[in-house]
């Protein structure tokens, strides 16, 4: 598979137009195909269409080879049944058993509404599954429902800590999705902890093109622009000792809280054969109306106005509008085709 990257070389051909519905189809048709049940493959082909439609090209179709591949050899637990338990009023565990983390935050997401709802706050942790790629495709949700929701998941080493060159966290990333009160989101994020996610080094590398200094450290712990050195090396936290302390609360709540992997122990996420990721998610979940009431939504709207008084200033990721239909590299979606058995 030619991943993302390489259409951007001048002699390959112009991106193809595709609808949401393509997209989601035929990475439906690739999953059973590969061995993930109805219900899974519908699941996972929708979080797909949503990262293609907010251009999120890493967690998209990207991935979609080495989710087949792994289903074909067994590392993804593509017919799971996730299993959901309750040991306290505020507290959801859902068992993912290696399968993928889609249908496993699904099996909880209403029991930990209602929760959130009851409580005013909950915690959620999603536990046993093949990585969640999108963060914020789950947190969005929560605020669609009038929750706040913090999330957060950890990933293979590729993080060193500062001063050092060997990588021991994840690049860890963290998102937050917040309620309007109508619902709708009023802001979100989902960022990597570390200074740039680890996609954006594969597709440089793909595309024979350099990274931009203070992302990443070589082998020996130095400053590079080379993306093949820094796949050999480690990237950085973003703002240094800053980014490193958020990026060590997320292995905490992801590794330790899930009771699942430390990012040290997690095998390649992309590699067809090995062990099951094994990985974490943790959420957050608070129901506004617990708190301030309606002063919340008064205070959360003061603030937008604040920042939007100001010129090309808004809150990330409001008034974000889908795409469809979207651009893909015409390899990409040859082998898109290839694994539907087209």
């Amino acid at each position: 598979m030619v991943p993302y990257g390489a259409g951007m070389l001048d002699h390959t051909p112009s991106p193809l137009s595709l609808t949401l519905d393509e997209i989601a189809e035929y990475t439906r048709r690739c999953l059973i195909r590969y061995g993930a049940t109805e219900q899974v493959a519908t699941q996972v082909a929708h979080a797909v269409r949503v990262a293609e439609s907010n251009g999120n090209r890493i967690c998209g179709l990207y991935y979609l080879e080495s989710y087949c591949l792994q289903l074909e050899s067994g590392r993804i637990n593509g017919v799971a049944q996730p299993v959901v338990t309750i040991p306290r009023p505020g507290a959801i565990r859902v068992d993912g058993l290696l399968g993928f983390a889609q249908p496993a935050f699904a099996a909880g997401f209403s029991t930990a509404v209602a929760a959130a709802r009851t409580n005013g706050i909950c915690g959620m942790s999603v536990e046993h599954t093949h990585t969640c790629t999108s963060l914020g495709y789950f947190t969005e949700q929560f605020a669609r429902e009038g929750l706040l929701a913090l999330g957060a998941t950890n990933a293979t080493p590729r993080v060193a800590p500062p001063g050092g060159s060997v990588p021991i966290l994840g690049t860890n990333p963290i998102a937050m999705a917040v309620p309007d009160g109508d619902g709708g989101i009023a802001l979100q994020f989902d960022f990597s902890t570390s200074a740039v996610a680890l996609g954006k080094v594969t597709m440089a590398a793909a595309a024979g093109e350099e990274i931009p200094i203070g992302w990443a450290l070589d082998a020996g712990g130095h400053p590079t622009t080379d993306p093949h050195a820094a796949l050999g090396g480690s990237l950085v936290s973003a703002g240094g000792y800053k980014g490193y302390g958020i990026g060590l609360m997320v292995e905490v709540l992801a590794g330790a809280m899930t009771g699942c992997r430390l990012s040290v122990d997690v095998p390649p996420l992309k590699t067809t054969e090995g062990e099951p990721h094994d990985l974490g998610q943790f959420y957050i979940v608070i129901d506004p109306d617990s708190y301030s009431g309606d002063g919340f939504y008064d205070r959360l709207l003061a603030l937008g106005e604040s920042i939007a008084a100001q010129p090309n200033s808004r809150l990330p990721g409001a008034n974000r509008v889908p795409l469809d239909p979207v651009r893909v590299e015409v390899a990409l979606w040859n082998r898109v085709t290839e694994l539907a058995g087209d």
